[in-house]
């Protein structure tokens, strides 16, 4: 009887891996290019962090969430923060964090203009967009072949990984923020005589940055998830902790790490959940956190936004 054992099997897994050991071998100096950035960014954060005393990381980290969210948040991080250094995983908690932070600044740096190329052009948009489909239907565990293969392994080929597993999100919700923009508000700025440049700035991107601002929150949480992925690869961190419970059988050493992923997630999540909604009259969420994070009140910037914003 006909069967589907007996078809022809396409040896889709050899060009596969013909064609990953082609670019690992002529495209090396390509791939050093890509992980120089990678590399030292995250030895500049993790430096740094890592290099500050606990009890002045957590006082910092209280005053940012309080000025990014609210005292409750702030206190959440404080307590949370706390007792991740009473489990002994503070170390690889703080190079998590790091991680995390390097994936969220190459995240925007490359996700949000691909996202307005995007929003700007509908051919753009047809190719990257399967590209997309792919990446984020991709299984995570399956990123890590091809990382190995031309970056090596270790905690910056880890980092790799986490960027382009976290940046799909943002790319996405970029697009769709600025897509979404009332046509309206598009056809008044043009009508006051704006370029092409005004118009992203002062119309389009200030009223797409909610939007934005949730595919940033989608991009931490999957850095989050990821982070604890590329262990497998020898990425150092709390995934690590974690990988190395199951692999001994250590059903506490996992769970103290397992504790303390939850609680950098759920701080995470929490603090960029309130940019999101941050609201303080006029201007974008994001130029309201940032105005309380210094200290400033929105009310008191608006002049000169609203005199810029002035047609001449």
């Amino acid at each position: 009887m006909f069967s589907a054992d007996d078809l022809y099997v396409l040896p889709v897994d050899k060009w596969i891996q013909a064609g990953v050991q082609w670019m690992s071998q002529n495209l090396r100096p390509f791939f050093q290019l890509v992980k120089w950035p990678v590399e030292h960014l995250l030895g500049l954060i993790e430096h740094t962090l890592q290099g500050l005393p606990f009890p002045v990381f957590v006082i910092l980290a209280g005053l940012i969430a309080w000025r990014l969210s609210t005292r409750g948040i702030a206190l959440f991080t404080v307590i949370s923060l706390v007792v991740i250094a009473f489990t002994g995983v503070w170390a690889e908690a703080v190079t998590t964090l790091a991680l995390i932070t390097t994936a969220i600044v190459l995240c925007v740096c490359i996700s949000i203009p691909i996202g307005i190329l995007c929003a700007r052009s509908d051919t753009a948009w047809g190719v990257v967009r399967p590209i997309l489909d792919v990446m984020q239907t991709t299984p995570t565990f399956v990123y890590l072949v091809p990382i190995v293969m031309m970056f090596g392994v270790g905690t910056v080929p880890g980092e790799v990984a986490v960027i382009m597993a976290a940046a799909p999100p943002l790319i996405r919700f970029t697009n769709l923020g600025i897509r979404m923009v009332d046509r309206e508000m598009v056809e008044a700025g043009l009508a006051f005589g704006a370029t092409g440049r005004q118009l992203l700035w002062e119309v389009q991107l200030p009223l797409a940055m909610p939007t934005i601002l949730g595919g940033l929150n989608q991009t931490v949480l999957t850095a989050m998830v990821m982070s604890v992925v590329v262990a497998m690869i020898g990425a150092e961190g709390l995934g690590l902790v974690v990988l190395q419970g199951l692999g001994r059988l250590d059903v506490g050493r996992a769970a103290v790490g397992g504790l303390a992923i939850v609680l950098l997630a759920m701080t995470l999540d929490r603090i960029t959940q309130s940019v999101a909604k941050s609201k303080g009259g006029k201007g974008s969420p994001l130029r309201a956190a940032l105005l309380r994070l210094v200290g400033r009140q929105q009310g008191a910037a608006a002049p000169v936004g609203n005199q810029a914003a002035r047609p001449t």
